[in-house]
């Protein structure tokens, strides 16, 4: 007896299945059809094969004629919940950065002013703004996010922050994963090394006990946790539960990257300051480098990450859209086109780093890929090529996209 399919993709232009060789293996199909049953992909071939393989009388058929159908964007660094923005700072700053000048306009500056918001906000009002941002993500084709906490730094709020993300898991169609990230920063008012003994003795066994993050990490970097405090951090949460991930040479090379190779940790994130020796050492590790050109772009960084130099010595490597009050995008097609134009992305290596090297950063392997047995996360792109994804600025090409084999977004 032939197996019911609920939903058939038929007629697709391209279909980009990722599963090749490489950062650029996308492996493009031309004129198949997908077949998914429930939550899973149950088939990938031409219309005689579906149909010969599976009863389809039923099912329900969306026409991808003409157009392209990838995996669901894995967006696996993010800031999403927070309250309010930091639309004034950054307004004041496109034409300099003089801090008398915003001191005058009253402009409260940095991470400080998130984190007062974000204290002061209920839950509810976290949940609905985290929310509307969430949707349009999923409207821009991202399926699958990680949402990083960081802007409560005490262990009420940071608590508060991981259940909104519990709550956008459970509530929504997109897939939120929690990261515990106390160490994004210090309370005012508090010494570097009490803040740390709250973060270990006290914020990690709460986190821990309610199961509420799958990660943790930190920002290891001058100015912040040295990577001797980022391996106590680190290894405390792995008592717990959660695997390591970093934040690290964002702004200095102080050994953060080392030490993710060191503790075989799932991602490490920004790398602006990595250097050759240590990018060697990532590539024959299983550590996924994570890269985020929307970030750079949105603060002016003044040193961009050599991606080139880092794709070529063969780095596993994923895009995400570091979306934070400092770099406000829910597009991760417009990080395609940064990393393409800025970075020397080739179209295949980003389409992959958004999808498979996303999933690698978050250690799932049922995702990112179009593959019999894997996760229907889907998004059909109204383009008649790929490359498409690359050349149009500021367009969304997403027409539909399809979450665990149901359709969530038909535009």
């Amino acid at each position: 007896m032939k197996t019911k399919v609920d939903l058939i993709i038929s007629n697709a232009a391209e279909v980009i299945t990722c599963t090749g060789e490489g950062m650029a293996g996308i492996n493009v199909l031309k004129n198949v059809w997908i077949a998914v049953k429930d939550d899973k992909i149950v088939g990938v071939g031409s219309k005689e094969e579906i149909s010969n393989n599976f009863d389809i009388k039923e099912s329900k058929f969306i026409d991808a004629t003409g157009k392209v159908v990838a995996p669901g964007f894995v967006d696996c660094h993010t800031h999403l919940v927070f309250n309010g923005t930091r639309v004034e700072e950054y307004a004041a700053k496109l034409t300099g950065n003089d801090p008398e000048k915003l001191k005058e306009l009253g402009i409260t500056t940095g991470p400080n002013r998130t984190i007062e918001l974000t204290r002061d906000a209920s839950e509810e009002d976290l949940f609905q703004q985290s929310k509307k941002r969430m949707l349009s993500m999923l409207n821009y084709g991202i399926t699958t996010i990680e949402s990083k906490s960081g802007y409560g730094l005490t262990t009420e709020s940071e608590i508060k922050i991981l259940k909104v993300g519990r709550r956008l898991d459970k509530e929504t169609p997109v897939d939120v994963l929690n990261t515990f990230l106390g160490a994004h920063g210090f309370p005012k008012g508090m010494s570097k090394t009490k803040y740390l003994d709250v973060i270990i003795n006290e914020m990690i066994p709460q986190v821990g006990e309610y199961k509420l993050a799958e990660f943790c990490d930190a920002w290891c970097d001058e100015g912040y946790y040295t990577a001797e405090e980022s391996k106590q951090i680190l290894e405390t949460a792995l008592q717990y539960g959660m695997k390591p991930k970093l934040h690290a040479d964002a702004y200095s090379y102080i050994g953060g990257s080392d030490l993710a190779v060191e503790m075989n940790m799932v991602s490490v994130d920004h790398l602006n300051y990595t250097p050759e020796d240590v990018m060697e050492k990532l590539a024959k590790s299983n550590v996924t480098g994570v890269l985020m050109p929307a970030l750079d772009f949105a603060v002016g960084h003044k040193k961009p990450f050599d991606a080139r130099k880092m794709l070529d010595l063969g780095m596993k490597i994923a895009l995400a859209t570091d979306l934070c009050p400092a770099c406000y995008t829910e597009s991760m097609q417009f990080v395609i086109n940064l990393a393409c134009r800025l970075y020397k992305f080739t179209v295949e290596e980003a389409i992959k780093a958004a999808t498979y090297g996303g999933a690698q950063a978050l250690n799932l392997i049922d995702r990112g890929v179009i593959q019999v047995g894997k996760l229907a996360d889907l998004q059909i792109w109204d383009i008649p090529t790929y490359k498409h994804v690359a050349y149009e600025l500021g367009t969304n090409i997403v027409e539909t996209v399809i979450k665990s084999g149901k359709v969530v977004v038909s535009r």
